[in-house]
């Protein structure tokens, strides 16, 4: 029997923003497509000064994300990271690693113009369930 690939399930933005026209996430067969997320701090709804921080949060959020779809960081399999700044390449990525046993998936760190609440990241990426 053949897997129904027309079935979606979508995860919800988070709460507190007020309605938002997108999903974080949506689920088609066994593969998981993630909206672009940005690290900010869920008590406070901003970004943090420190990017260390920031990369955490954004880690952390795409982490929760992608379980409520029965998924792990360690399913992704392409992200794109969005940056205004690429000097920041390196810092970014002292923190990514941190998330990931190898083998990483496949990346592009993108040189982009100014981010949403100021972040210094956005990233977004394409999970499949093993």
């Amino acid at each position: 029997m053949s897997e129904d690939t027309t079935k979606r399930i979508h995860v919800p933005p988070p709460s507190g923003f007020g309605p938002l026209p997108f999903s974080n996430g949506v689920l088609v067969g066994n593969t998981f497509y993630l909206a672009g997320h940005i690290g900010f701090d869920p008590a406070t709804r901003k970004v943090p000064e420190v990017l260390e921080s920031e990369v955490e949060f954004l880690m952390t959020s795409l982490k929760e994300t992608l379980a409520k779809a029965g998924l792990g960081l360690n399913d992704l399999v392409y992200v794109q990271i969005f940056c205004p700044d690429v000097g920041l390449f390196e810092r970014f990525n002292a923190v990514f690693r941190t998330y990931f046993q190898d083998p990483f998936p496949a990346r592009a760190f993108i040189g982009s113009g100014p981010l949403l609440f100021g972040a210094h990241f956005e990233i977004q990426g394409i999970a499949a369930k093993r």
